[in-house]
């Protein structure tokens, strides 16, 4: 496990929810290697991450990460690596980080369903990665729509270009026909309530950040079709009551930022620390309180 100093993030203090401001780091989480599978292909094991105790007394009660397992239809080209994509050093270390830096009560233990599990619906949070090659059963479809209209957030992660945003658009469109996605603005609370972003924040995978020679940094990663990344998109989907359901993280990896920050320091502070945990723990909070 690599060592790292303390890192800072952007101070910031939210009354009604207690975040405590510094990232505590003085070792990086995750380490690779060292994994096993069951329960149908399923990773366990926490692969270095550290573990905690939650009261047995309360143990419906707190927070879980969520992955949806989903089926893909469209060639690894154009649709990355489907739904284990990041698993599961990703959902580890935010389950850490949101138990370390908010007052949040998280389960060590983040679970993965299908859209058709019963349980879906004991979890007011769920997330989708990599939805270029994503196809929607129409149970899936169904099950989806009422899931959120009944309270539930979906948040999409990690994808480029604009043919996989365009799936994407298709199967929400099949879901809720009736409600476009339109661009939310960085004025929005989403982007506010407990880290005050002054940008959008785009995240690329580890092995597409770099530094440029004139000091800049790059931040996007080229998609199969040629179209322009260079821009991230958050885009969302809203209820009646103009609650956001559906937030769609569009040319940005936030999922990388959570799995990777073990890897690289310069990767960890310049992307983990100013960018994928407060945008993350932004859009939890927001699901937790709407």
């Amino acid at each position: 496990m690599n060592a790292m100093s303390l890192m800072k993030i952007r101070s910031g203090w939210w009354s009604g929810f207690g975040i405590v401001v510094v990232l505590m780091t003085s070792m990086a989480v995750a380490q690779r290697g060292g994994r096993w599978w069951q329960n149908g292909g399923i990773e366990t094991g926490r692969n270095g991450v550290p573990d905690w105790g939650i009261d047995q007394d309360f143990k419906r009660d707190v927070f879980t990460f969520v992955r949806i397992k989903y089926e893909s239809v469209r060639g690894r080209g154009r649709g990355g690596g489907g739904w284990r994509t990041d698993y599961r050093d990703s959902d580890l270390n935010f389950s850490l980080r949101l138990q370390q830096l908010t007052s949040l009560k998280v389960d060590p233990e983040p679970i993965v369903l299908e859209l058709t599990d019963d349980r879906l619906f004991d979890y007011p949070f769920i997330y989708i990665i990599e939805p270029g090659a994503l196809y929607f059963s129409e149970a899936e479809v169904k099950a989806l729509r009422r899931y959120c209209l009944n309270g539930g957030f979906l948040m999409v992660d990690d994808f480029w270009g604009d043919y996989q945003y365009e799936n994407l658009r298709q199967q929400l469109a099949r879901v809720f026909p009736e409600r476009l996605p339109f661009e939310v603005p960085l004025s929005h609370e989403i982007f506010q309530c407990v880290y005050p972003l002054k940008e959008k924040p785009q995240v690329p995978a580890i092995n597409a950040a770099y530094r440029m020679q004139n000091g800049e940094v790059g931040t996007w990663e080229n998609a199969w079709d040629g179209s322009d990344t260079r821009t991230p998109h958050y885009r969302a989907i809203t209820d009646d009551n103009d609650r956001i359901m559906v937030f769609i993280c569009h040319n940005t990896d936030l999922g990388d930022g959570w799995e990777r920050e073990g890897e690289d320091a310069w990767y960890f502070e310049e992307f983990s620390v100013k960018k994928a945990y407060p945008m993350g723990i932004n859009i939890v909070t927001y699901a937790m309180t709407h």
